[in-house]
């Protein structure tokens, strides 16, 4: 028997006779036996920086960028610590500013935000959404060298003293995500996400998970965070039962370095040769909905070698039951999807002309299907899997019967991927 993640719990099955099958994990690393004093050390002790109660004094107002719900940052922890640091420092509760980064999903709402900080926090404090739409909230930071516009959030630029928090995980556009992502994306205006998840940025060799040098999007994320004067981040590596292996703090740039060696050792994973079919587990919150749930097939996709054969299939476990999603980003990249006849039609459409921040979700999704199947298992929204040329199944079983006539035989090589948004699977021997 295999197991996965479902939900809040898990999907366990068999593979059906003939089938043969391995687990790609990452690898056990000891959890941190006491996360609040691992975050009081970092903070202590911070990477190329002072303290943070030496980088403010009373008066000062402060910004503190967290992930939203869909990011599993136990900001319930990172926060509060930062919040501590502060007030010992002399900074009034008025004069901080709790800003959810959501980019362009939709807003928190008021349960989220307890579940993300605390309820003691958000009582206490003044907590507040980007809102990537309003140019009254942004402020413009120019252009790169290569013409990507760069924008943020008007209440973090102009702080005295900018923070943020996240998670250092493999993402497949930025190599890692967390570090200064969480600002330079999560509270960034419409123009630069779009620019940043467009078709030339995805197009690009160098945007590829775990790959941060000569990587587009990754070196646009810096500069973003460079001009909005990001001056400190504390971010966690997390093992797939969301445990923290490590926390650092500190200096943005430098503080993400480490954090990334740290989790190359966590997530990245030899396998030896591609495979029929790849099980990828997601499990709660990111299989609430498809454009969540949806990365896990493209995550394995575009890994630095795909790890299923040209013609063969994902299986995703996952309930979507708010279907696309709920957002304007993901609503977009819903709309995108029904519009489509064929996958090479919308990718030719969508490279000439463009499209809207959340509809890159379905350019990246063309190019897995263009070349192999989605099987959405669980979904309380059908209807909604099939408008997006996927393919919903009631349960494993008859996934698996959808995939060996897909593959056009029944003995098929499977890959299970109990955690795919955390696990990268390298193909460490060439290809025959």
């Amino acid at each position: 028997m295999y197991t996965v993640p479902f939900d809040k719990g898990s999907l366990s099955f068999a593979l059906p006779a003939g089938m043969t099958g391995a687990v790609a994990a990452s690898r056990q690393v000891p959890a941190l036996d006491d996360v609040p004093a691992a975050i009081a050390r970092a903070l202590d002790q911070p990477i190329n920086s002072l303290p943070l109660g030496e980088m403010v004094r009373p008066g000062n107002t402060v910004c503190i960028v967290f992930t939203d719900i869909t990011r599993a940052s136990p900001d319930h922890l990172l926060v509060p610590a930062i919040l501590a640091e502060l007030e010992a420092a002399g900074v009034a509760d008025q004069d901080v500013t709790l800003l959810c980064g959501i980019g362009m999903h939709r807003p928190s709402t008021y349960a989220e935000k307890v579940i993300k900080l605390g309820q003691a926090v958000v009582d206490r404090y003044r907590v507040v959404d980007h809102e990537p739409q309003d140019p009254a909230a942004l402020v413009d930071l120019g252009t790169t060298e290569t013409g990507i516009p760069l924008s943020v959030n008007r209440v973090a630029y102009e702080s005295d003293l900018l923070v943020a928090t996240g998670i250092v995980e493999p993402h497949q556009y930025a190599g890692y995500s967390g570090g200064r992502k969480t600002l330079a994306v999560g509270a960034a205006g419409e123009a630069m996400i779009a620019y940043t998840h467009g078709p030339h940025m995805i197009d690009h060799p160098g945007t590829r998970l775990g790959k941060t040098e000569g990587n587009p999007f990754h070196e646009a994320v810096t500069e973003a965070a460079r001009r909005a004067r990001l001056r400190f981040i504390i971010n966690v590596v997390q093992d797939d039962e969301k445990r923290p292996i490590a926390v650092m703090a500190g200096e943005p740039e430098a503080t993400f370095s480490a954090l990334v060696d740290a989790a190359r050792q966590l997530f990245e994973v030899p396998i030896w040769h591609q495979y029929d079919v790849a099980v990828a587990g997601v499990g709660y919150p990111k299989d609430e909905n498809l454009y969540q749930a949806s990365r896990a097939a493209s995550y394995l996709f575009f890994a630095p070698t795909c790890v299923v054969k040209e013609g063969g299939v994902f299986i995703v476990p996952a309930p979507t039951r708010e279907g696309a999603g709920a957002g304007v980003g993901e609503q977009r990249f819903l709309e995108k999807m029904r519009q489509a006849t064929n996958m090479a039609s919308l990718l030719e459409v969508l490279r000439a002309t463009g499209y809207p921040p959340g509809a890159q979700r379905a350019f990246v999704l063309a190019k897995v299907l263009e070349k192999t199947h989605i099987i959405i298992v669980g979904s309380e929204t059908p209807d909604i899997v099939r408008q997006a040329h996927m393919i919903p199944a009631a349960d494993m079983d008859q996934a698996f019967r959808i995939a060996a006539e897909k593959v056009g035989r029944p003995h098929l090589d499977v890959l299970i991927v109990p955690h795919a948004l955390l696990t990268l699977p390298i193909v460490t021997q060439q290809l025959t």
